[in-house]
């Protein structure tokens, strides 16, 4: 932990989450990462070490509590919620210019968008979503949607596929930030997508979008958007 030698409230607030990838482990937790291993997938340039490190460091100064499935915030964690996301809504605005190709991971982005399929609107006891990321390191992916549950596997689950996307790996990152509407970006030939009908016309309302998208997408004009719940 930083110290910096001064008697003031941000400097307090610094020395417990100024360290690198702090900050990063509360946005998880606050967007409903819970497990351990959760955490670990949507951070894979942390190694599991430094994780378990800055979670003992978050629970000492009360911002995270274990639970019986794995963490959650406390009151405290939870109060950083405007903290972190006028931190994304900033960025949107001052510092989020063009993708540097190793910020571009399609599995990393795949376990997000995993965690923001709402499987309500397919109303089906199961949906079998395939994508395909034909310049991805990594290139086919499949989602099984479940009525309470969500899983992202990187073989064949044997089922067919509901729903077949594919696309580059640029335009899905521009689709779950907002930048890109999916179906528009279908019409216009920018991504392919095939399947049964019925589901397609659900997929808009299922994919819940980045918790920061509306900053991205607000940024252009200079508007306020309040901080995600």
């Amino acid at each position: 932990m930083s110290r910096y030698g001064q008697y003031c409230p941000i400097t307090r607030a610094l020395e417990i989450l100024g360290d690198r990838w702090t900050l990063l482990v509360v946005r998880d937790l606050l967007v409903g990462a819970t497990r351990f291993n959760e955490l670990a997938r949507g951070l894979p340039g942390m190694s599991r070490g430094l994780l378990s490190k800055r979670l003992a460091h978050l629970e000492r100064h009360g911002l995270v509590e274990r639970v019986e499935d794995g963490y959650r915030p406390t009151t405290a964690g939870e109060e950083l919620r405007g903290i972190v996301f006028g931190l994304g809504e900033w960025g949107a605005r001052w510092a989020f210019g063009e993708p540097r190709p190793d910020e571009l991971d399609p599995t990393v982005l795949m376990w997000w968008i995993r965690g923001g399929i709402d499987p309500a609107p397919f109303g089906r006891p199961r949906v079998v979503l395939h994508v395909r990321v034909p310049d991805g390191r990594r290139t086919r992916y499949w989602f099984v949607v479940l009525p309470h549950d969500v899983s992202l596997c990187f073989t064949d689950p044997g089922h067919e596929p509901d729903v077949v996307l594919d696309a580059p790996l640029g335009v899905l990152y521009q689709f779950w930030l907002g930048r890109l509407d999916l179906l528009a970006a279908a019409r216009e030939g920018l991504v392919s997508l095939t399947g049964r009908r019925a589901v397609l016309e659900r997929l808009p309302e299922a994919l819940r979008l980045s918790p920061v998208a509306s900053y991205v997408r607000e940024a252009r004009d200079g508007a306020g958007v309040p901080v995600p719940s």
